[in-house]
């Protein structure tokens, strides 16, 4: 039986303070695989421990299996800019990032870990006639979805955002679509919670852990292969982004997918100056303001296909001349560190949920440039998917939609900001 987990709390943490801190457990327990699992879950990522939290939670399913080629939460979980938001145009698309924006509410207390949930709210700039438009319309789209988002003008954008500079020479702030709600989390304590709470329930974590091929027995899977050697499993649930065309192909299919880098940076830390995020999308960057000072900045993905986690110097001018007419004040700072992700694209910039054509095998990938902000509700669905073959929130999702043409195209929305 798995012992009960310690709870974090005040009065843990003076209990600890009295006995040097020799009490505190590890967060979640070094596994070695087993022979067998019901379900094998590859990626450790946000995505893949949420699914069997999920799994576990909701289903009662906890002999599962996650394996890891490299450590818990080291890809795009740990490489990315943090913002959530629900505020997509398509109904599919709301529906589920709108269950993960929620579930971001409460994950704090549902973990019992600090995930830094912070509710500081979404900004998109409207900086052309066009852009005005498009977002007026995702505005009476949200409000159809019960998504509460609403169209403000460049006065209240200046009253929330005191350093942005309305009146760019060549881009001029006409007004943003704004979601109040929305905001950002700490992207490590996300897959630390995440990976704790699996633990507890008697979960394997498995890290250091490649898969080198898939087993399969007339048309079903039966396990896989791996440098810790074979493991069998009755289902297996490939969620490595980046990488889920190099593990489809171990299975023996092909996913409509892309891997392209995408790269940010954050600034030396400065006095708190802007307390919400801000997405620029004619300009193509968006920034916010860690709780450490510095300002996380980003934009768009490299302009070829890739599999680097570096950064480059040219993403680097790209991005901050983008943002410099909109916050001057940025072309003052010096830059702290960079880096980069690999993020999977689909044709329509939505994500494939779905089965494969191989039975009991089920994939979550394509992403694209917004993943962090849907792991819960992701990681809900894709669960759902997994125990019963079925999931309101994924049926739209399915890789068959490519081949029946019904495509959830949220290209300006999750193609261009993130």
């Amino acid at each position: 039986m798995t012992p009960k987990m310690k709870r974090y709390s005040a009065f843990a943490i003076a209990r600890e303070a009295l006995r040097d801190h020799t009490g505190w457990e590890r967060a979640w327990k070094k596994a070695q695989p087993k022979k067998r699992y019901d379900v094998v879950i590859v990626g450790a990522g946000g995505h893949g421990l949420a699914t069997a939290y999920y799994l576990g939670k909701n289903f009662g399913i906890t002999n599962v299996a996650i394996i890891e080629k490299g450590w818990l939460g080291g890809g795009n979980t740990g490489r990315n800019t943090t913002i959530i938001r629900s505020n997509y145009l398509q109904d599919p698309s709301a529906a589920i990032y709108e269950k993960a924006r929620s579930l971001y509410e409460t994950m704090s207390q549902d973990l019992n870990y600090n995930v830094m949930f912070s509710p500081r709210g979404v900004m998109m700039l409207a900086q052309t006639e066009h852009e005005v438009r498009g977002y007026q319309r995702t505005a009476h789209a949200n409000a159809l979805q019960g998504v509460t988002t609403e169209w403000i003008s460049p006065a209240r954008v200046k009253e929330l955002v005191p350093i942005i500079n309305l009146h760019g020479p060549r881009y001029p702030v006409l007004g943003a679509l704004w979601q109040a709600r929305a905001g950002s989390a700490r992207h490590d304590a996300v897959a630390w919670g995440y990976a704790r709470a699996c633990s507890a329930m008697g979960m394997d974590i498995i890290q250091k852990c490649e898969v080198t091929g898939v087993m399969q027995e007339n048309g079903r899977v039966t396990g896989v292969n791996t440098t810790k050697g074979d493991i069998a499993c009755d289902k297996l649930g490939m969620v490595v982004a980046g990488h889920s065309s190099d593990l489809a192909a171990k299975a023996g299919f092909r996913l409509p997918i892309e891997s392209v880098p995408l790269q940010a940076l954050v600034s030396e830390p400065i006095k708190p100056c802007m307390d919400v995020v801000v997405m620029a999308n004619t300009v193509h960057g968006y920034m916010s303001q860690s709780d450490k000072g510095e300002m996380v900045i980003g934009g768009g993905t490299d302009g070829h296909n890739g599999y680097t986690q570096r950064g480059s110097f040219h993403h680097v001018e790209e991005t901050v001349r983008a943002l410099v007419e909109t916050f001057p004040m940025i072309g003052r700072l010096k830059m702290l560190r960079q880096w980069g992700g690999i993020v999977d694209v689909t044709g329509d910039r939505s994500p494939i949920l779905s089965k494969t054509p191989v039975e009991g095998i089920f994939i979550n990938a394509g992403w694209g440039t917004g993943g962090f902000k849907a792991i819960p509700g992701s990681g809900w669905g894709f669960a759902e998917l997994m125990a019963k073959g079925h999931s309101p929130l994924t049926d739209e999702f399915g890789l068959n939609r490519f081949a029946e043409g019904r495509f959830i195209d949220e290209s300006v929305a999750a193609g261009v900001a993130h």
